[in-house]
């Protein structure tokens, strides 16, 4: 083997040793320029990306509504048998459509803001109108006697539900359930209270917060955490830990997010923070995503889970905390006796179905999930589901309860709160995003393997020929 051969053979290893370590030296300078970049574009500050997308929600918001119809009322009000429901749905309305409002940057790297609160019905994702009528619990007459329980009042309280000839069940239309309706027992009381009733009044028109969250500014892993709702680190509902406001409001979370990590958000409608937990990867319109899920364990008992026994408040429900899956929230809802579960009850005790029939519960349709992007931490796709429910309690002195022999928790509807990142988008991400970084790695993978190759193929190649002149 000639010199010039030779020579030249170690060249060309040299060369692919050269490339690959061009390559190998890329990772680390390429994650510290992604990680720099990310840092800058993260902190939601007028001018970022984060914050284009933080003022208006990236995506449409729809919140679908299933309604559980008492399927036999005449049993169920003359026998005290138990409610047979079957679900209707879904109701459908658009929302989070509006920018936050009031938003304030403060001096101490936190910025603060209200979500305006609104619901628009969309009759094209819906399977009937507003107007659609259904049977269900009476929500004044299972309220009142649990807001006075005076044997007294109880007496008093009869006479007026009977003069207004309401019942254990009535029939209302979509609208009024959700929204309110005027009712016929409550005005019948010479008090003055509130005659109008709903499951979500008031809503439209209002204001969800104040919430003051983290920029991200001084700190890259707090952006978007809360600092406080309301201007309180503590919602005064439960007890311990379980007051913390913890985490963000789910839009998103901070950046680099870990398969490992646990997050956690804060939901106003359940009046508590919660937790999500790495379930699987995902891909959505070309984008890689962690999809984390709210698991069995954060509606599990104390006896399972001892960090829920700070969110027990009642004892007749869940049998002195020993049963899983209800959330009894009537301290955050001026002690109407309104329950939270997953729809179907699933994850739910057994004991807990048996005050109904019709709860047919699945994962795929009744879990809850945020898909989330790791590397900027904002969720493109996510679902939110709840059931609500009314507990039913005894009241002997009420005659439209006096079939009531239990308590029991009475589901009135689910709900599917979702959003998908729509093509523009997701078109915007990938441009501005995914597409650098994933070309960056591309560019590192191939630097490294192609100059490895070279390396060891030109330096086999010069160690072959010389063997082959040894001999």
């Amino acid at each position: 083997m000639g010199c010039d051969q030779g020579c030249g053979l170690l060249t060309a290893a040299v060369i692919g040793a050269v490339v690959a370590l061009l390559g190998g030296a890329l990772i680390p300078l390429g994650n510290y320029f992604i990680e720099k970049t990310i840092k800058k574009e993260c902190v939601i500050e007028n001018g970022t990306i984060s914050y284009e997308n933080w003022v208006v929600p990236g995506s449409a918001v729809y919140r679908q509504f299933w309604i559980f119809n008492v399927e036999n009322p005449s049993a169920v009000l003359e026998n005290g048998s138990r409610p047979i429901l079957k679900q209707k749905g879904p109701y459908t309305y658009r929302m989070r459509y509006l920018p936050k409002q009031n938003i304030t940057e403060n001096p101490d790297s936190t910025i603060s803001y209200f979500l305006p609160n609104i619901a628009l019905f969309d009759p094209d994702l819906s399977v009937g109108s507003e107007n659609d009528t259904f049977t269900i619990v009476n929500l004044a007459v299972v309220t009142a006697p649990v807001l006075y329980p005076n044997s007294l009042m109880q007496a008093l309280l009869n006479v007026w539900i009977k003069a207004s000839k309401s019942l254990l069940l009535q029939n209302r239309t979509v609208k009024e359930l959700l929204w309110g309706y005027e009712d016929p027992f409550l005005k019948r009381i010479p008090f003055p209270i509130p005659k109008t009733v709903g499951i979500f009044l008031p809503y439209n028109e209002t204001l969800d917060g104040l919430y003051t969250v983290y920029n991200g500014k001084d700190d890259i892993s707090k952006t978007a955490l809360i600092h406080s709702y309301k201007n309180k680190s503590t919602l005064s509902f439960w007890e311990g830990p379980c007051d913390m406001v913890n985490g963000t409001d789910g839009a998103s979370f901070p950046p680099f997010v870990k398969r490992d990590e646990v997050l956690y958000f804060f939901s106003s409608d359940i009046c508590r923070s919660i937790y999500g937990e790495y379930d699987s990867d995902q891909v959505l319109k070309g984008i890689s995503l962690y999809r984390f899920i709210v698991p069995p364990g954060a509606f599990a008992s104390p006896l399972v889970n001892p960090d829920n026994v700070c969110f027990c408040l009642r004892n007749d429900i869940t049998k002195n905390c020993t049963l899983a899956g209800a959330l009894d929230i009537s301290t955050c809802k001026e002690g109407k006796p309104v329950a939270i579960t997953l729809p179907h009850f699933l994850y739910a005790s057994e004991e807990i179905k048996e005050g109904v029939e019709g709860m047919h519960p699945n994962k795929q349709e009744h879990m809850t999930y945020l898909d989330i992007e790791p590397t900027t931490g904002f969720t493109l796709q996510f679902a939110k589901r709840l059931q609500i429910n009314l507990i039913v309690r005894p009241a002997p002195k009420i005659t439209a309860l006096q079939k009531v022999e239990e308590p029991f928790m009475f589901p009135v509807l689910w709900l599917n709160e979702t959003a998908v990142i729509n093509d523009e988008k997701a078109e915007f991400f990938r441009t501005k995003v995914t597409n650098k970084i994933n070309l960056l790695h591309l560019l590192e993978a191939v630097l490294l393997i192609f100059g490895a190759v070279i390396f060891l193929g030109f330096l086999a190649t010069y160690l072959i020929c010389r063997a082959q002149k040894v001999k």
